[in-house]
């Protein structure tokens, strides 16, 4: 999983989505950064399964009924982590944010950058909602001090 091909098919899905105005996004970040710390977690789970998977199952005629048993009861933590893992992104879309990286934690929040879509953006290690980007944009960029000024959600201009 990476950053990019994520952002793809989050971008799709995205296009509905109803703006929100940045103290919203930023009342919405304690229950927001506790899904995404779970959402890397079980990312980082996640892939250790499926590489000792991948690995018995190169192996698998060849495996003894105990690497057998493990093979099982792995495939049986991704099937879990992977259904685990669509809930908490369900819990997201639910609430209007959007998982655009789960090793890094990233979550972005629908808004409009003077009438274009764009998004607040927060990840793990931020001490708030404090970046954007345009919904065609990759780079976060620091959200300017006046933008705060108001909570009614209007499109904002950049300077």
């Amino acid at each position: 999983m990476n950053g990019k091909s994520n952002r793809t098919s989050a971008t799709k899905s995205r296009r509905k989505d109803k703006p929100v105005d940045l103290n919203t996004a930023r009342r919405m970040l304690p229950l927001v950064s506790r899904i995404a710390a779970d959402i890397v977690q079980d990312s980082k789970a996640l892939d250790r399964f499926r590489f000792e998977l991948n690995g018995l199952d190169r192996e698998k005629t060849h495996l003894s009924w105990p690497e057998r048993e493990r093979r099982y009861a792995v495939q049986g933590e991704v099937d879990r982590l992977q259904k685990t893992l669509e809930e908490q992104k369900k819990e997201l879309d639910l609430i209007g944010a959007v998982l655009v990286n789960p090793i890094a934690g990233q979550v972005d929040f629908p808004t409009l950058v003077n009438g274009r879509p764009a998004y607040f953006s927060w990840q793990i290690g931020d001490k708030s909602v404090e970046y954007w980007h345009f919904d065609d944009e990759e780079a976060r960029r620091p959200i300017p001090p006046n933008w705060s000024d108001s909570s009614t959600p209007r499109p904002v201009r950049v300077r």
